[in-house]
């Protein structure tokens, strides 16, 4: 667990191999991230990001791509 983050206003999203962690405050809403990977980031589910639904890599891949810094990660 990433505790500066969670000090920050991060969520964390616990996974196998990685931690995701998001700040609605700090989002710019792109949609990087559900366009990204549907599976690991749906908005309609609860909890809204499953990190073990794709590979490290490819979570990685999608949390890279978010302009604001509203996702975060720590690969395990």
């Amino acid at each position: 667990m990433n505790n500066e983050l969670i000090a920050k206003g991060y969520r964390l999203y616990t996974g196998k191999n990685i931690d995701v962690y998001f700040n609605t405050h700090v989002c710019q809403h792109s949609g990087n991230c559900v366009r990204g990977n549907h599976a690991v980031f749906d908005l309609a589910r609860k909890p809204w990001i499953l990190a073990d639904n794709a590979s490290v890599e490819e979570v990685k891949r999608v949390i890279d791509s978010c302009p604001s810094g509203a996702l975060q990660y720590n690969e395990k």
